[in-house]
């Protein structure tokens, strides 16, 4: 099996599934939950590893932060980046990509996200690859956050586990983007990791 978002996960075409985001706008929801959380960490700068179609980099940036998105399927990039031409939007694998600056340097940022159930999309077997990549692109005191469904295809422990193989540390949990509390168990989690002193 494969990457499961691109083995079907999406379910819709992607002008389908940015539609659906902007109807839910358009009749009052919120839908920057995760934009709000990641911008009230303070960081300068974003990476969206599984911006989609570029929902929440978008608002990122529209806030003064320096965001850059990255996803595998073209499709949704391609909506991303008709939507926000003038932001950097990267095709590529968030187990292997290498995001560069101006120079051709890898780059650092102050958070990464991984919102919209990045985590349970991914290929089988790609989570600990996903998650060490996202590490080496913090900067001290970098956070990684991510939120996802707790369906089956990764518990939390696991989750957990992976980001301390990277050099991480749990430093906060909630059971939503607008920080519900977490009971210590439920259908979703909002993870924050940050790198081990």
């Amino acid at each position: 099996m494969g990457n499961r978002w691109l083995d079907g996960g999406r379910g819709r075409s992607a002008d389908e599934y940015d539609r659906a985001w902007r109807e839910r706008a358009s009749a009052g929801r919120d839908v920057h939950g995760e934009a709000d959380f990641v911008a009230s960490l303070g960081p300068r700068s974003v990476l969206d590893a599984g911006c989609g179609t570029g929902r929440v980099a978008v608002e990122l940036a529209r806030r003064g932060l320096d965001v850059v998105g990255v996803d595998l399927d073209p499709a949704m990039l391609a909506v991303a980046r008709a939507k926000a031409p003038e932001l950097a939007w990267v095709l590529d694998d968030l187990a292997a990509v290498v995001v560069r600056d101006g120079q051709g340097r890898p780059r650092r940022f102050d958070a990464a996200v991984l919102a919209g159930n990045v985590m349970i999309f991914l290929a089988p077997g790609q989570e600990g690859a996903v998650v060490a990549n996202m590490a080496g692109h913090l900067g001290a005191g970098g956070a990684l956050v991510a939120g996802f469904q707790l369906d089956g295809h990764l518990p939390l422990d696991r989750y957990d586990e992976l980001c301390g193989a990277a050099g991480l540390a749990l430093a906060e949990r909630w059971s939503t983007w607008d920080r519900a509390p977490w009971p210590g168990g439920g259908g979703y989690a909002v993870s924050v990791h940050r790198a081990v002193p």
